[in-house]
This record gives C-alpha cells, sequence and structure tokens, in this order.
C-alpha cells in the first residue's frame, strides 16, 4: 500500500494550503528528536496524498504519533522502512538528503508556498535543513534508492510527479546544478534604497515586475545599519557601556520595519530570528567587552547581520507579491581569500561547488541574497569590505553567468564628472568596462573598480540605474562594438567619456643625478614605500631618470618620506640624490576615454584648457593605452580645474562668470544686453554667461550660482549690502562653480584701474571701456601689457577707444600680419563730433553744446569734453599700441573750455559765461567755411615723429572727416599698405548702447578664446 501511494504521489495544490500549513505546525510541535524527525520525513514523502490527491490529515497525524512515540522510545524509525528496500539506514543517517528529496517533490518554485510554508515550520525541529547536500549524498541515493529525483529542464505549470532514472553519480550532479545563462538577471540595491519600508516595499515591486525568468536579488544592510554595528564592535572594545542600549536601537529598527511591511507567519519567523540573531550578538559583544578586543572574524561576524536582516525582510516581501522567492545567507555559497590590501579575491571554484549545493537544496527562480558578507575557506566569516555589495553582485552575476547586472543606486547613471561638483554633468549612455574602471579608480563614487573584474572576464553588462526614477534608462557598461573601436570618432563625446578627480594627495619627488642609469634605483624607491604600507596613486618619472615623482595620500606621506630619507640617507649625504621633496595640498585629475588612444589633440586641448583656467600643473602621467591622461594640481584648484576641462570638452557649454563693476548708464545697459541675449548665447552658441556680482558706489549683490537678470534691479535695491570691491573680487575669485571669471569694469575711476594688475596675477580677465589704465602712467601700462602677455589671462579695452567701433582690434590686426603703422587721425570723441557736424552757423556754439548737454550726449561737465583730455587718452592709448612710448603729459590738447572760464567753480556758472566766448568760436567757423572747410575736433598719431596731439583742425568739405552725421566717430589708419589711401572706420562713437555693445562684444571675444565656438 505504501508503494501504491508512493507510486500516485503528486504535488499538493493551491486548495490544501491551510492543511497544509496545519500539518506543518503540527509535525513542529511533535518532533523534538532528531532520528523520529527523520523518519517522520520519508514517512512525509510517502502519504502525503492518496490517489485522488486528497491529503490524508487522520492518516498522517497518527503516523506521526505514532512514530514520534516510537522514536522518543527507542530512537529507530518503524516508518523509514517504507521507503524502500535498504532506504532507512541511508535516509537516518543523512538528513541533509532527505530534506533535498523532499523539496525536489514539492517543487517549491511553482506556486507552493503553501509547500515552503510546510517546509519552514518543518525545518525548525529537524536538524539539518540547512545542510548543504554533498555530491556524496547524491552517491548514497543512488546506492540506496536505486534512482534519484530531478526536475526536468523545460518546466511546466502541470505539478512534476515524475521520478527519473539516474545512470551515474555525474549526471546526477549536473542535473541537481542550477542552471546557468541569459536567463538570470542579477540585481543589487544599496543601503538608501533599502533604507525604509517604504523603500523595501519600492523594491520588491520592481522585482515583482521585471520579466527575467529567473533573478538574483543582492542587497545591502538598511541604510546606516552598518555604520551602527561597526560602532557597537567599536565600543564594546573600548569597554563602553552604551553598547547594550546601541543594539536595542538597531533591535528596535528593524522590528519597527517588520511591523510595517509583515504579518501573519512571516512576521512571527522573522522577529524570532531576530530576536534569536540579536540574542547572539550580545552574546558575542559581551566577549569582545571582557576581551577590550574584537577578531576581524569577531567583527565580520556583528557587522554582516544588516545584510542578513535586509534579505529576510525582502525575500519575505517579494513572496508578498505573489512571486516565490528564498533567501541566500551568502556566507554558506561565496568563499574570499583575504588579502595583504585589507581586500578579499573570490575563490570561484569553491564558490561554484558551494553555490551548486545550495542549489540542489533550495532551488528557485528568485533569490534574495545577502550583500557584503562571505566566508574564508575555513568556513569564518567576512566581508568583502566597503562597497562589498556591489562587489557580491558582480559575483553572482559570474557564477551564475547572468544575462546582465542592475546596480540600483540614488542617480540616475555615471556621470561625465561628479554632479556635486558640476552641474552641467551628464549622464554617459554607455562605458566601456576598461572606462568604467578608470573612472572608478579616480573617484567616480558609482561602482568600485574590483567589482567590474568578475562580470568583464565574462562579458557581463552592468547596468546603473536609479531606483527612484525609473524612467531613466540609467548608464550601461559594456564591450564596445567592433564599429564604436574602429570608427573614427566623429564627435569629442566619442572621445572623453569623463573626468574624475581624487583629493588629500601629496607629491613626493625623489630628484638626484646619480639616479640616472642606475638599476634597481626605482625598485628601491617603491620597496620602501611599500615597507610602510603606503598605497602609490599614480608615478611620474622623466626620461631623463633625473627625478621620480609619484603620489600617495595625504595621511600617508609623512611616514613614506621618512622611509626614503632613512633609505637614501647615504645617497643623500654624497650627493647622489639632491632630495626627497613633499608636495602637500594636491590633487589628480583623470580624464578618459577609450578613443583617447586614437585622437590626436586631446592632451593639447586639456592643457589648454587648464591653461586658461591658469591653473598649474604639478605632474603628469598617461600610460600607453592612452585610456586616460591624469594631472596632478593644487588641492585648491581641484574644482577649478575639473570644471575647466569639463567645460571646454563637449560635456558642458562654456561658463563664465562675469562681475560687472559700475551699474550706470553704460554698466546698466550692458546688464540689459545680456539679459536679452543670454537664452540665445547658451542655446546657439554654447556660452553661458553668469552674472556673479554687480557693485556700485555704495551697493553691492553677490550670486553663488548666478542671478536673474530680470530682476538685478530689484536685487540691488532689495538684497543689496554695503559695498566692498575688496570682498567683492573675493567673492568671484572664490567662486568654483565656473572655472574662469571676468571683471568688467564700466567705471571711469583710476582707482578702480589699479586693481588691474592684481586681478590678472589671480588668473582674473578683464574687460573695460576704462580708459585709465591704458592712459595712465607708462610704467603701470607696460607693465600691465607685460603680465597679461606672459599669463594666460586676457584683457580686452576695445570699447575704450570709439565705443563699440573696432579700432583697436583693426589696428592689432594690421601689426601682427608685418604691417606698419605711419600716422593715426580721428575724430574720437562722439560728444565733439555731435557738436562740430551741428556747427553750421544757424545756431550758436553755445547752444548746441546745451542741447547736447540736456541730450545725454556731454558729461554732466561738459568741461570734460570740451578740455580735450579724453580724446588726449584714446591718442595715447592708439599710440601705446603703435608702439610709442608717450606718457599722457607728453600730448599737447587744445582746451576748447575759454581760458577765462578754466576757474568756474560750478557747471551752471561755466554754462551761464560760455555764451561770452561764442563769438571767437564763430570766426573761425567762419572763417573756414568761407575756403569750404570745416572745423573738427581731432587726435592725431604720428609714429614717424614720435608724437601725438589734439587739436581742432579744418578739413575740406569733400574731406570724409567733413562728412559725418549726428555723434559719428571716424578713424583713418595710414600705413606701409594703405599709403595712397588711408584704411577707415566710422560708425556711431558715443551712447550707452553702442559702447555697451562694444564691451559685450569683448566679452564674447573672450568667451571664443576660452573654447567657445568662433
Amino acid at each position: 500500500m505504501v508503494k501504491q501511494k508512493h507510486e500516485a504521489l503528486t504535488t499538493a495544490q493551491e486548495p490544501h494550503r491551510s492543511q497544509l500549513e496545519e500539518l506543518g505546525k503540527l509535525i513542529a510541535q511533535k518532533m523534538d528528536l532528531l532520528e523520529g524527525g527523520m523518519t517522520v520525513m520519508s514517512s512525509i514523502v510517502l502519504v502525503l496524498q492518496n490517489e485522488k490527491g486528497e491529503i490524508v490529515k487522520d492518516e498522517l497525524e497518527s503516523i506521526v504519533v505514532d512514530i514520534s512515540e516510537r522514536a522518543k522510545a527507542s530512537g529507530a524509525g518503524a516508518g523509514a522502512g517504507a521507503a524502500g528496500s535498504g532506504s532507512g539506514q541511508g535516509l537516518r543517517k543523512r538528513p541533509d538528503l532527505v530534506i533535498w528529496k523532499f523539496k525536489a517533490m514539492c517543487d517549491l518554485e511553482r506556486n507552493m508556498t503553501i509547500a515552503l510554508s510546510f517546509m519552514e515550520n518543518l525545518g525548525r525541529c529537524i536538524h539539518g535543513y540547512l545542510t548543504l547536500l554533498r555530491l556524496e549524498a547524491v552517491e548514497a541515493a543512488v546506492k540506496t534508492l536505486g534512482r534519484c529525483a530531478f526536475r526536468p529542464e523545460k518546466e511546466s505549470i502541470r505539478p512534476w510527479n515524475s521520478m527519473q532514472d539516474i545512470g551515474s553519480t555525474e549526471k546526477c550532479a549536473k542535473e541537481i546544478a542550477p542552471p546557468k545563462g541569459e536567463m538570470w538577471a542579477v540585481h543589487k540595491f544599496g543601503g538608501t534604497c533599502v533604507a525604509s519600508s517604504e523603500r523595501i516595499c519600492n523594491v520588491a515591486g520592481i522585482i515583482a515586475e521585471d520579466p527575467s525568468e529567473k533573478k538574483v536579488v543582492v542587497v545591502s544592510a538598511m541604510s546606516k545599519v552598518t555604520d551602527m554595528l561597526y560602532e557597537l564592535v567599536h565600543k564594546a572594545q573600548c569597554r563602553d557601556d552604551s553598547y547594550t542600549t546601541a543594539i536595542d536601537q538597531v533591535h528596535e529598527k528593524h522590528k519597527v520595519t517588520a511591523f510595517d511591511l509583515l504579518d501573519g507567519d512571516d512576521l512571527d519567523k522573522f522577529l524570532s530570528q531576530l530576536q534569536n540573531d540579536v540574542n547572539n550578538l550580545r552574546a558575542m559583544l559581551r566577549a569582545i567587552y571582557i576581551a577590550g578586543h574584537a577578531t576581524e572574524s569577531f567583527s565580520d561576524f556583528v557587522v554582516g547581520h544588516g545584510e542578513l536582516w535586509s534579505a529576510q525582510l525582502m525575500a519575505a516581501m517579494i513572496r508578498k507579491r505573489g512571486l516565490p522567492c528564498v533567501w541566500m545567507d551568502t556566507r554558506e555559497v561565496l568563499v574570499v581569500n583575504p588579502t595583504t590590501s585589507n581586500q578579499a579575491d573570490p575563490d570561484y571554484v569553491a564558490s561554484e561547488e558551494k553555490l551548486n549545493k545550495w542549489y540542489s537544496l533550495t532551488p528557485a527562480e528568485t533569490i534574495v541574497a545577502t550583500g557584503f558578507i562571505a566566508s574564508t575557506k575555513d568556513n569564518l566569516p567576512t566581508t568583502l569590505k566597503r562597497d562589498g555589495s556591489d562587489f557580491s553582485a558582480a559575483i553572482m552575476g559570474a557564477l551564475f553567468k547572468a544575462g546582465r547586472v542592475t546596480i540600483w543606486t540614488d542617480v540616475d547613471g555615471v556621470y561625465s564628472a561628479d554632479p556635486r561638483k558640476v552641474s552641467e554633468a551628464v549622464i554617459l549612455k554607455t562605458l566601456s568596462y576598461q572606462e568604467a574602471w578608470e573612472m572608478s579608480y579616480f573617484g567616480a563614487n558609482v561602482l568600485h573598480p574590483r567589482t567590474i573584474i568578475p562580470v568583464m572576464n565574462y562579458n557581463i553588462p552592468i547596468v546603473i540605474r536609479n531606483v527612484f526614477n525609473l524612467s531613466s534608462p540609467g548608464t550601461t557598461i559594456c564591450q564596445p562594438s567592433i564599429k564604436e573601436v574602429e570608427d573614427p570618432p566623429q564627435y569629442s563625446d566619442s572621445i572623453v567619456k569623463g573626468f574624475a578627480t581624487i583629493d588629500n594627495l601629496a607629491l613626493v619627488n625623489v630628484e638626484g643625478t646619480g639616479m640616472a642609469g642606475v638599476p634597481g634605483t626605482a625598485s628601491a624607491i617603491f620597496g620602501a614605500v611599500k615597507d610602510v604600507g603606503a598605497n602609490v596613486i599614480m608615478i611620474s618619472q622623466a626620461s631623463s631618470e633625473h627625478s621620480v615623482c609619484f603620489a600617495v595620500p595625504e595621511n600617508e606621506v609623512n611616514a613614506v618620506a621618512e622611509a626614503l630619507q632613512k633609505r637614501f640617507k647615504q645617497a643623500l649625504e654624497a650627493g647622489r640624490l639632491s632630495q626627497v621633496e613633499v608636495i602637500h595640498d594636491c590633487s589628480i585629475l583623470a580624464a578618459v576615454g577609450q578613443r583617447m588612444a586614437s585622437t590626436p589633440g586631446v592632451s593639447a586641448t586639456l592643457f589648454n584648457a587648464l591653461a586658461k583656467a591658469n591653473i598649474n600643473i604639478r605632474a603628469i602621467a598617461q600610460g600607453c593605452s592612452e585610456y586616460n591622461i591624469t594631472v596632478v594640481v593644487k588641492r585648491s584648484d581641484s574644482i577649478k580645474a575639473l570644471r575647466a576641462v569639463h567645460s571646454r570638452f563637449y560635456l558642458s557649454k562654456t561658463p563664465l562668470a562675469v562681475g560687472i563693476i559700475g551699474p550706470g548708464l553704460i554698466g546698466g545697459t550692458l546688464l540689459d544686453q545680456l539679459r536679452d541675449q543670454a537664452a540665445v548665447l547658451k542655446e546657439e552658441f554654447n556660452i553661458d554667461l553668469r552674472v556673479m556680482g554687480i557693485i556700485g558706489s555704495t551697493k553691492m549683490v553677490l550670486s553663488d550660482r548666478g542671478m536673474d537678470l530680470q530682476t538685478w534691479r530689484e536685487l540691488r535695491k532689495e538684497k543689496g549690502i554695503l559695498a566692498d570691491l575688496e570682498k567683492f573680487v573675493q567673492h568671484l575669485h572664490g567662486n568654483n562653480f565656473i572655472p574662469n571669471t571676468v571683471i568688467v569694469d564700466c567705471t571711469a575711476d583710476s582707482e578702480v584701474a589699479k586693481n588691474y594688475y592684481q586681478w590678472l596675477r589671480k588668473g582674473m580677465h578683464i574687460v573695460t571701456p576704462n580708459k585709465k589704465a591704458n592712459s595712465g602712467p607708462l610704467d603701470q601700462y607696460l607693465r600691465l601689457r607685460d603680465l597679461q602677455r606672459r599669463s594666460y589671462t586676457h584683457y580686452f579695452y576695445e570699447a575704450t577707444v570709439g565705443a563699440g567701433l573696432p579700432i583697436i582690434s583693426t589696428l592689432r590686426g594690421l601689426l601682427e600680419t608685418g604691417d606698419k603703422i605711419l600716422q593715426i587721425e580721428g575724430i574720437f570723441s562722439g560728444t565733439l563730433s555731435y557738436i562740430f557736424n551741428s556747427f553750421s552757423g544757424k545756431e550758436k556754439f553755445s547752444e548746441i553744446v546745451a542741447k547736447a548737454k540736456d541730450a545725454g550726449y556731454t558729461e554732466p561737465d561738459p568741461r570734460d569734453d570740451l578740455s580735450g583730455m579724453d580724446v588726449a587718452r584714446k591718442v595715447i592709448i592708439l599710440a601705446r599700441e603703435s608702439g610709442l612710448k608717450l606718457e599722457l603729459n607728453d600730448i599737447p590738447v587744445q582746451n576748447l573750455v575759454p581760458e577765462p572760464l578754466w576757474g568756474c567753480t560750478s557747471v551752471e556758472e561755466f554754462m551761464r559765461k560760455l555764451p561770452d566766448f561764442d563769438p571767437e568760436i564763430s570766426k573761425q567757423r567762419e572763417d573756414a567755411d568761407s575756403r569750404g572747410e570745416v572745423l573738427r575736433y581731432v587726435g592725431v598719431v604720428d609714429t614717424l615723429a614720435n608724437e601725438g596731439r589734439v587739436e581742432l583742425k579744418r578739413y575740406s568739405k569733400s574731406h570724409p572727416f567733413a562728412q559725418l552725421y549726428g555723434s559719428d566717430n571716424i578713424i583713418a589708419i595710414t600705413t606701409k599698405r594703405y599709403h595712397k589711401q588711408p584704411l577707415i572706420v566710422r560708425g556711431p562713437g558715443a551712447g550707452a548702447e553702442v559702447t555697451a555693445g562694444g564691451v559685450f562684444s569683448d566679452i564674447l571675444r573672450l568667451a571664443s578664446y576660452l573654447g567657445a565656438p568662433s
């Protein structure tokens, strides 16, 4: 009869859920003897259902009671013999085999939550439930039973009820090994992703909706839990009694989460297991407290519990979603070998063997595995160290030969640079394994470098995705296609993939003539470094072998320097080595891209960007693979350097931080022009102008990221603070948000102009219509121009002469192409141009001056224009541009203010007395008119005579100077090439709009120099 039931055995179905759960509880209550447990186990296999598929509850209960009593009395199991000839002894000896056999029968993976519950209840009382199936157990099954159960490759929805013949131990072992290949998808969720009950629910939903056939879900401990557990160990070691309350906090955190997520038996089971674990931790911590010391294994045992708890919670939640799921304690599967560098190397052979055994006991299509933890080959608990959960996921991907590994984080993927430092950083769609490894090594936070190695060996793609933004496709890390490798790069984004930095480093420079050609010098240097356990981040050596420099963490450099001084003491004393130098406060900047190897000019572009940002490079390194270019810069320049190179390449627009001094008529107009044109510049020309500060004579307003120019006037009124030029400049210079800064001086203040030299030395660019610096003392001018030529800073002042007319740029173009300036003659004052263009005899001179003043053409005091000093300053600027070394007082100026009026104490007095002198100037006009001439107030630079002058001069009415309108300026440049007919530049030379436009043009020219499209 038993054999007949054995032949008719089928898997229990859903309608019998409650009955099976009751039976599980019954057996759990009845069994307390190991031998009895084994016997009952085999009996359950045989009498679970009758021929009609009905559970024979009464019969089973009577068998349970009967066998329990007999097992207690004799330790024998009468029911065991029912399993088949000779099977009783074998099953009693191998509890793990019995459990395996029963699990295979129940088919846990096919809607068998009832069977799983049944087994979990039963497993509480039967020793061996968690024991891994050994291959010897398979051999025992073949010998004792003559046949072995296994799952067919293509499973159907129907209950599995077949028994298949097995011809050999090897075939049986192969059949129970987990299937491997692309049907598996590995997911890893970090602590942030499972930080709360809400987030655990979210993750369970993601897994439930994943269409992959089979899934491995690797989870970290809940956020902050690992740190809390490390702190427990630390407190216990320090004999700090507060560890007892700290463990209560950890316990409570997981209890609250469990109550939020689970109910019924799942909740009871978790809380029971949690309490057992906490009790064990208390005992362990008490032992550490008494000893005042924790071994690494003890510490790893404690800190690994966070992953154990989060994995159990996650598995329960996934089952609650209707997806059969089991959880894996990876200490039973992953075997690692600790290294001297405080890391762990996976033992893939041992791990795969253990995985096969684990899976034979617990076949499942969804497995929740603990990240971070593993075991040594001696079965001692250990961890994969920090970032170990990512590593766990990669190892699992390799063991299962998965189709992909998805790392779920709280960011949208891998960025072209750290988005906390470069706001314009973009998400990279793809990275090669090598690019990802390089970026990880140089500080990219998404992946640890060792995470890439396991998947790279099996060509398994890694996908970085945001658990909080499922619409983002993330970044895929994979082997590049042949087309990507062989095709010439079309765009810069296919050349440089990203930039990364490592801070808090120091450079060590070992230098000396005695190093050249001496074998073993480098070995001796780095042998000494190894002896103190320091980590070398980067190495650079000159081909002359005269020096070797390398970067180490700042906190290790003193030990390194001391070791080198000791190791080379004799060489230093003999002079063969000149020094062991330490340069503190350094950072490494790396540009990474696999296609850099085939593209000329990448290094030049990188170094040019750094130079234009006024950043000095302390050391350079590049391997022959050319996957990265590494430079060392001052730590204070790290963010600025990162932003400079990032903005120079394709990854973002050219940003420029702008500071406006003097928001008056010209400065205010310029701000309005910047406001109106900002969007067009950004979208069409890739220029991102950010006004970071505006300062006037009494107030200033500052911004960290760039102010809204739609409301700049309101901002000055409402949020303006006391003006302080020094603090204003410090704010601009201290801005690490944008690497390039320009100060725009829209004043006519000589005190402001005195600061230009220091601003340029700081690496700040200057654009100005202020003539005072270029027309001031000659030595100051020469010093300023010399600094500008020697540095990578720019000083533009086109608007100092002719407002928005291209006079200085035209003059420079002539000189740079080898032409020689002979003479410059022109009407440089828009105000005086207007006055003399209007002075035709219809109105008196004083009336025209008053009219010009009312129209805003003149300065508030018209004497500033009539004195000719403004024109004289323009003449001296052009003279110096032409190569003449003249001072302002070398220029004779014809003053149009009548000498008797020089002493007027007010503008009103001057304007009242000016009509008294109309006859004198009118007589000059009439005399010129009678000869067919006009009066024009001009400035002249005569390079042959090495002189300049400002004067009222007559010109024929056919001369270009006589045919001006309004406030037009005109400049005639006579050169060696333009000798017979001078080169003429003509146009509006006064007014806020055109002057501000000239300043704006200089700002755009600066942006072009800094990398914007020209």
